[in-house]
């Protein structure tokens, strides 16, 4: 049984001008980046002015729009078809630029210098746990605020957390509420000098444990950090409810990016679901990199089968010979040798050698033209050819179709493969043709 899944219609999505943000997300290697540069493409061509975040590591999407570098600034993208009014930019977050702006944007100027020279903030800046996901929350909002662009499209990390950043509000409130972030603070709190004396008989004890774990120098670092930011963690904590906010409004729309493989599908499954379970509007699945055929009525068993028929033929053929053989290692040592055509050049040799109709003579050469070979050999390689693409085509379809048992109502695009990769903004056209089920980009 084959499920039937609602259309994926791409088009209208990227024309309602309600629709403000597109967010793709999925596992690792299944053309986020690709799919969200080609959404943008199309969508700037069809009138919206469109910017492109993306938060992959890997370079591609500047290659593909003709960039020679991305950063935390947008860059307008040249040599995109304008004639309908629309623009395209795109950039590539940068976490630690981010926080830093942030930072010197929302604390005084010597609060924000003691905070970026602090070590524990730098090393949290640069690569901390859920600081990448919490920081494209903050780009995020940061885009939508400037009104700018009125469409954004977000290309999330290659991972199994590619949702993390929907938990990002969630733990940095659990970090700042917690315990023992508190416990850091309660010292530039406290107040009166009982309070203080309490406190630190207490923190005395803590800190001597800690100091045999962690070391006094990343205790002190961080108490420091914690004292310079405890006038910004509100700011932070709701600036990311905003953001998080912003995901659950009717103009968010949300796509789930997979390949037609198992694993790919799966986790496409656990995003359905977590979408869901917090109220994000989903618009459907890109299925990417289909396998198709032009002969789908011509199953894998009966074109091996046929196969098999013909290369029978081909071995009871008489005239068959096997190219290899065909060679000039292969002609007879005694053979006369035409020395100004430095070859043999025998009279009727077998094997279907060709005749020099000058000189009367032939020639050994091999057959390498494969229209010199049996018509019965070419059907049956192209035959077996065959086989292993409808193999190929069934196994995607019977993955497809266990998602869509599960997701019956989850509308889905498929994107015919293309046969290499896609580098520049005419791959990203195609993709974008694709995606749009094969309508020109012309609104």
């Amino acid at each position: 049984m084959s499920w039937q899944t609602p259309l994926l219609d791409i088009d209208p999505l990227l024309d309602d001008r309600g629709t403000r943000i597109i967010v793709c997300c999925g596992s690792g290697g299944v053309g986020k980046t690709t799919t969200a540069a080609a959404l943008g493409l199309r969508a700037a061509e069809r009138g919206r002015t469109a910017v492109v975040l993306t938060i992959d590591p890997a370079r591609r999407l500047a290659q593909s729009m003709g960039l020679t570098e991305l950063d935390n600034t947008p860059r307008r993208v040249e040599g995109i078809d304008e004639s309908a009014g629309g623009q395209l930019h795109a950039m590539m977050l940068d976490m630690k630029r981010t926080f830093d702006e942030i930072v010197v944007q929302h604390a005084d100027p010597e609060r924000a210098q003691a905070i970026l020279e602090n070590p524990f903030y730098q090393s949290l800046s640069a690569g901390f746990a859920g600081t990448q996901e919490y920081m494209a929350m903050e780009k995020l909002g940061q885009l939508r605020a400037r009104d700018e662009w009125d469409l954004i499209i977000v290309d999330t990390p290659p991972s199994r957390s590619a949702l993390d950043f929907l938990d990002a509000p969630k733990r940095l409130g659990s970090f700042l509420d917690g315990k023992f972030i508190k416990l850091l603070m309660a010292p530039a709190k406290a107040g009166g000098r009982a309070g203080m004396m309490f406190l630190n008989v207490g923190l005395s004890m803590m800190t001597g444990a800690l100091n045999k774990v962690v070391g006094a120098h990343l205790l002190r670092d961080v108490q420091t950090f914690v004292a310079a930011m405890d006038t910004m963690f509100g700011g932070f904590r709701k600036r990311a409810d905003a953001t998080y906010r912003l995901l659950q409004a009717p103009g968010t729309a949300f796509l789930v990016v997979a390949a037609p493989e198992r694993d790919a599908l799966r986790e496409a499954s656990y995003f359905v679901e977590r979408l869901a379970a917090e109220d994000m509007p989903l618009a459907g699945l890109v299925l990417n990199r289909v396998h198709t055929s032009g002969a789908a009525r011509l199953t894998a068993e009966r074109a091996l089968a046929a196969a098999e028929a013909l290369e029978d033929l081909a071995a009871e053929w008489p005239d068959a010979v096997d190219p290899a053989s065909n060679s000039l290692m292969n002609a007879e040592v005694d053979d006369p040798v035409d020395e100004a055509a430095d070859c043999p050049a025998v009279e009727n040799l077998p094997g279907g050698r060709i005749v020099d109709r000058d000189t009367g003579k032939a020639e050994a050469k091999a057959l390498s033209d494969p229209g010199e070979l049996p018509a019965e050999s070419l059907a049956a390689s192209l035959l077996r050819l065959h086989a292993e693409r409808m193999q190929v085509v069934v196994r995607e379809g019977r993955t497809r179709d266990r998602f869509a048992s599960v997701h019956p109502d989850v509308p889905v695009a498929e994107v015919a493969a293309l046969p290499g990769d896609v580098h520049d903004l005419e791959g990203l056209r195609a993709v974008g043709e694709r995606l749009a089920n094969g309508q020109p980009t012309a609104a």
